[in-house]
């Protein structure tokens, strides 16, 4: 199985401190944010890695290069500009295979077992075209995205309770067919499409997830690492 790390954001929020770094680089508990979803990535045998990049992402290839010292195999999507989230995978579809891909956002820590993808993709239903993990509400985003019935993801009707989507996702190439390469698109008309369909499957992560969009969230999270209070970014 191959996997994606979206790591394309100009990391606004997080100015000044992304002004001379990538947001992917800006570092946690020791580490760069990115660091740590390789690594989980190749401890439970997913090994070849692609990332989309713009905003200073050469210095995203210097640092981790072809990934030997990880134990991975790297492969970058640079983008001229940034193309959102879909258009990014579309313009990477090439380095992840034909089969369903795991999609990482970049800027999120999170304790969702990696291995869990390789069990999704073994699962995979024929129509299907995306498995979503989704969490409980943060403060920042309290309504929520998605709803969860069963494990089938939808819009939420009105006054039905919501999940928020982690920024992790199982993919199926079919899902982006009719974007073209370099194209500006964004993942979720894509999903509330495919979710119309009954295409997407999903599952509700309990454990620990943070979306780091800001540096007080970044430093929470450095706070948390180095005080053991989560085994995994």
């Amino acid at each position: 199985m191959k996997a994606m790390i979206l790591a394309a954001g100009r990391g606004e929020r997080m100015r000044p401190l992304t002004d001379h770094c990538p947001k992917p680089l800006l570092q946690a508990g020791g580490k760069p944010l990115l660091q740590w979803h390789i690594e989980a990535l190749a401890e439970v045998g997913i090994c070849h890695v692609a990332i989309n990049h713009a905003h200073l992402g050469h210095l995203i290839e210097n640092h981790f290069g072809a990934g030997e010292a990880l134990g991975v195999q790297l492969s970058y999507s640079p983008e001229a500009t940034a193309l959102e989230t879909a258009g990014g995978i579309r313009q990477a579809l090439h380095l992840l295979g034909g089969g369903p891909f795991l999609v990482v956002n970049g800027d999120v820590a999170c304790g969702w077992p990696m291995r869990r993808a390789l069990e999704i993709a073994e699962n995979w239903k024929s129509e299907q075209l995306a498995h979503l993990v989704m969490v409980p509400n943060p403060t920042h985003n309290p309504k929520g995205d998605f709803a969860l019935q069963g494990n089938t993801v939808k819009l939420p009707a009105p006054d039905e309770a919501a999940w928020t989507f982690s920024g992790i996702g199982v993919y199926h190439p079919d899902l982006f067919k009719g974007l073209q390469a370099g194209q500006v698109a964004k993942l979720a008309p894509l999903l509330r499409e495919a979710m119309a369909a009954g295409k997407v499957q999903g599952e509700l992560f309990d454990g620990f997830w943070m979306d780091i969009g800001t540096p007080e969230r970044l430093e929470e999270l450095n706070q948390r690492l180095h005080s053991g209070r989560t085994h995994s970014a």
